[in-house]
């Protein structure tokens, strides 16, 4: 059972390297317990138990790998700003297509998400 102090994370997952990363950065921070990874593609569908979590007031983090900020957008869709939102691109993250991400991005991408939250977050 998700532990519903968390704050919630959504994170693009397209085709692009730089999306990717921020899907797997998304993955770590809920498998690490940081936050609760929820889905961006049901928000942005209006499926309503998916946008009724987003709605919920929870912290939420949005995760996008380039200026798009697709993950952002499905949020606002439904009313929701996100109380972080990160571009990965603003971070140094190149964009590269047919191409896979730096999997030793992940681990210092997820601590500057870590490092933006309170510190009385578990």
């Amino acid at each position: 059972m998700a532990d519903k102090m968390l704050p919630l994370v959504y994170s693009c997952s397209g085709c692009s390297s730089a999306a990717q990363l921020a899907n797997a950065v998304a993955l770590k921070l809920d498998r690490d317990g940081t936050a609760e990874m929820s889905c961006i593609a049901g928000v942005g569908g209006g499926v309503a138990p998916l946008v009724k979590l987003a709605q919920s007031g929870r912290t939420i983090i949005a995760i996008d790998g380039c200026p798009l900020a697709c993950a952002r957008e499905c949020l606002a869709k439904q009313g929701v700003v996100p109380d972080h939102h990160l571009l990965l691109n603003e971070l140094g993250v190149r964009k590269k297509m047919h191409a896979d991400f730096d999997p030793a991005d992940v681990g210092y991408l997820s601590g500057h998400v870590t490092d933006l939250l309170p510190k009385s977050q578990p």
